[in-house]
Order: structure tokens, then C-alpha cells, then sequence
């Protein structure tokens, strides 16, 4: 009956952006797959190597994620200049894109490579950080083929070619299912390597993602057109200089969203290994869930960059109107299916008939509540951003960014977790508001940009009123 009250662009907007996001959520959702197998088959190598393993994979995506922001500057730029039909600009930019790539990887990887020594210093246990330490050593060999992934699934999305997407990452994550057991636990007549054998499985799975991506871009007809790496390009301090700019502002935004639950893992793994592990639980299920939207943003800042590149106010406003709406009401539909199964999410990690998991199961139903709350607002802030990097404003999110995550919700999450007495609880409160401050100010942002003759964005065809 909706259907019914809506204007035809608005119907036409939401056709569009579906077309994008399904292929998109779907290979976001497909892409995080891989870390949940990870994370489920360490829970059944046992407590401590969940615990040590969810350590190292929340460090690997922190770096991952925040790297990925550096190289997101190509998404709306590329977007802008497909509505603008500018062929050349868009080569120019797919890469300089894959330079900025390899220069990102570099200090990343040698920082992964250096996080075994460095974890006890951060109060981590021994043991744990020993683990962890055996899954980042492998690890650090996907960093780049993961990067590359996401520059080549930017620039491909952003020409309006995101279906084959989906399709590479499914393969990959079955791909990595399989090979998690058969290395993990051994089988084909392979000894079980354990957190070790995952950690190949999972690298393995990246280069595998990032070359099909790749051949992709060379044998799909349309692509073929704008021969984005078939010609070789020397390093341009123009273009990178372009791209940095942008993607900086995006990098520390992604990073002091993703910093936020790094840090509040740090925090949990202080509070005691059955804490960590229950955290484990809850975040690696919310971080499956926040792909969807993740996805939505991404096809929100395309279809704001597209309006954008085609002077199209109006279109801008509808586009990232659509994106928070949908973002939100898909993440409410998630929180009430979490409040009301949260035992059946907590069974796929753990054996809750087990008396010795007895604790952490209960921690973990506690923690899934509170978490479930925020993936409403998480849903809607996620989307908003996206809207913003269609305008190409970076700036003013990233302190914005700094404000909501560290300045509110880490703050009020260590205060809650342990000069409160709520423990691990604390700690996903004080997210869920970082999360809340965060989406009211994405928001406000937005709508003042929109509004207000005075704001930069206001002067270019973006910007206006609609």
C-alpha cells in the first residue's frame, strides 16, 4: 500500500538504489561471511582460541577498514564523473586508485607484521596474544589482494556494474569455508593446523576474490571500454593528491567508527577471557547484520556522487533520503529479530548445554540486547555518512566522527564498564550511544549542507536547495 503514496521519482529512486545495494549488501554480507565462519570455528577450537583469534580479527579489520576508507575517495569522484561522461577521468582516477593501493599497504602490513610483540603491551594476556599473534602472521599476506578487493569493487559499483560482485564473493566465501576446515581441523589427509590453518584459508580466500574482480574489469564489455588498467600509468601527484584528500577524512572516520569496537574489544579482553569470548559472540554477529547497511551506504554516496555529477539538487536530496529511510527501517527489522532469538544466535558459536560455557552465554544474551537497540541508529548514521561522501564532505564528518565515537561513546563505555560496575554490558551501552550521537550528527550535517546558501556545498550543483 506504500507503493501507492509515493511520487514516481521517489518510486523511481528506490528502484535504483535497490539495483545497487542488493549485489552490493549481499557481497558486503558475503565478504563479512568469511570472518564469521572464522570466528564459529574458532569457538570450536575452544574458549581462549576465540579469544585470542577474535583479538587478531578485530585488529586485521580495524587496519582493513580503515585502509579502505583511504580509497574511498574513488567511489564518489568516479560516480561524479560517470554522470559528468567524462571516459578519461574515470581511467585517470580507477588508477591512481590502485597506486594509492599499494602505498597504503605498505606501512599497514608492516604494522601486522609487528602486533605479536605489541599486543601484551596493550594488557593482553600471554596466551592470548600468542595466538593471536600465529593468525596475524599469516594474515598480514591478505591485506593487500583485501585492499585491492575493495578499490576494484568501488570502481566497478560506482560504473553501475555491481552484480558480479556479489557473485565472486559468495564463490570466495564458500571457497573459505571449506578450506577453514580442511586446514583448521585437517581433513584430505592434512593435519589440522588450527587458528593457524584459518588464517591461510582466509588469505587465500582474498587473493582469490581480488584476482577474479580484476579479470573481471578486463573482460566485461562495458568495462573494457574505459580500459582502466590495461595501460600502464606512471604515479601522478595530482590525482593522488585528489584522492588523499578525500579519502583521509574517509579513513579517519572509518577508523574511529571501527577504532571504537576495536578499542572496546581491548577493553573487554582487561575484563577477563569469558568476557572477550561473549563479545566476540555478539560482535561478530552485529557485524554481519551491519553489512547490509554498510552496502546501502556505499550505493547511497554512488547515487548521491551520480545526482551530483549531473547538476541534480533535487536527485541528491532524494537519494540520500531513500538511503537513511531504508538503512533504518532494514536495522529495525534486524533488532527485533535479535530481541527475540537471541539464544538461537548465541548456539551457532557456543554449546549452550555446556556447563563450563555457562557464564559466557549469559553474558553474551545480555551484551545482544543492548547491541540489538543500536543497529537501528547504526542502520541510519552508516546511510547518512554515505550521503555526505556523495557530496564529497569529509571533513567536517571526520571531527564529527571523533566526537560521537571517542568523545561520547568510548568515554561513556570505559566509564560504565568499570567505574560503574556494568562490565562488558558497560561497554556496548557506551557504543549504542556513540552510535546514537553519531547518527544525529551525520544528519544535522546533511540537512545543514543542503539548506544553507552558506556552505560550500550549498554553491555547487550538489548543494542547493532541490
Amino acid at each position: 500500500m506504500v507503493h501507492f503514496f509515493l511520487s514516481p521519482a521517489i518510486r523511481t529512486e528506490i528502484r535504483e538504489f535497490t539495483r545497487l545495494t542488493i549485489p552490493l549488501a549481499s557481497a558486503q554480507v558475503a565478504q563479512a561471511a568469511t570472518g564469521f565462519v572464522d570466528t564459529v570455528m574458532m569457538g570450536w577450537l575452544g574458549q581462549e582460541v576465540l579469544a585470542g583469534g577474535a583479538l587478531a580479527a578485530a585488529t586485521f579489520g580495524m587496519l582493513l577498514i580503515s585502509a579502505t576508507g583511504l580509497i574511498t575517495g574513488v567511489s564518489p569522484l568516479v560516480a561524479e564523473a560517470y554522470g559528468a561522461a567524462n571516459p578519461k577521468r574515470i581511467q585517470q582516477l580507477a588508477y591512481q586508485g590502485l597506486w594509492l593501493t599499494g602505498l597504503v599497504s605498505l606501512p599497514v602490513m608492516l604494522l601486522l607484521s609487528q602486533m605479536g610483540w605489541l599486543l601484551p603491551y596493550l594488557g593482553q594476556a600471554t596466551a592470548i596474544a600468542h595466538l593471536a599473534e600465529s593468525y596475524l602472521k599469516v594474515m598480514v599476506w591478505g591485506f593487500f589482494p583485501a585492499l585491492l578487493f575493495a578499490l576494484l569493487k568501488n570502481v566497478v559499483s560506482s560504473l553501475s556494474e555491481p552484480r558480479p560482485i556479489f557473485v565472486i564473493v559468495a564463490i570466495g566465501s564458500g571457497f573459505n569455508a571449506i578450506a577453514n576446515y580442511i586446514l583448521g581441523f585437517g581433513a584430505l589427509g592434512l593435519p589440522g593446523f588450527g587458528l593457524t590453518g584459518i588464517a591461510v584459508a582466509s588469505a587465500l580466500t582474498h587473493w582469490g576474490m581480488a584476482a577474479s574482480l580484476l579479470l573481471f574489469t578486463f573482460w566485461q564489455p562495458r568495462l573494457k571500454t574505459y580500459r582502466l588498467f590495461s595501460q600502464f600509468q606512471p604515479l601522478s601527484l595530482k590525482y593522488l593528491h585528489e584522492l588523499f584528500s578525500l579519502g583521509l577524512p574517509i579513513g579517519v572516520a572509518f577508523a574511529l567508527e571501527v577504532g571504537l569496537f576495536t578499542a572496546t574489544t581491548y577493553l573487554m579482553g582487561l575484563l577477563g577471557t569469558e568476557v572477550l569470548a561473549a563479545h566476540q559472540v555478539v560482535f561478530q554477529t552485529i557485524v554481519v547484520i551491519f553489512m547490509v547497511p554498510l552496502g546501502m551506504s556505499f550505493a547511497t554516496t554512488i547515487r548521491v556522487g551520480l545526482w551530483s555529477g549531473q547538476q541534480q539538487p533535487a536527485g541528491v536530496r532524494r537519494a540520500a533520503y531513500v538511503g537513511m529511510a531504508l538503512g533504518g527501517i532494514f536495522m529495525t527489522l534486524m533488532a527485533i529479530a535479535l530481541l527475540a532469538f537471541p539464544t538461537l544466535v548465541i548456539r551457532l558459536y557456543l554449546d549452550v548445554q555446556q556447563p563450563a560455557n555457562a557464564k559466557v552465554v549469559s553474558l553474551a544474551a545480555s551484551m545482544l540486547g543492548i547491541a540489538a537497540i543500536s543497529q537501528i541508529l547504526d542502520g541510519v548514521q552508516t546511510t547518512a555518512a554515505g550521503a555526505l561522501r556523495g557530496l564529497k564532505d569529509t571533513r567536517i564528518p571526520m571531527a564529527l566522527s571523533f566526537f560521537a565515537f571517542w568523545g561520547v561513546g568510548l568515554a561513556s563505555g570505559y566509564y560504565l564498564g568499570f567505574h560503574a560496575g556494568w562490565s562488558g554490558v558497560g561497554l556496548w551501552v557506551g557504543q549504542c550511544l556513540g552510535v546514537a550521537t553519531a547518527a544525529g550528527a551525520f544528519i544535522w550535517r546533511f540537512y545543514w549542507l543542503i539548506n544553507h546558501p552558506q556552505s560550500p556545498c550549498a554553491e555547487k550543483p550538489s548543494g542547493p536547495r532541490g
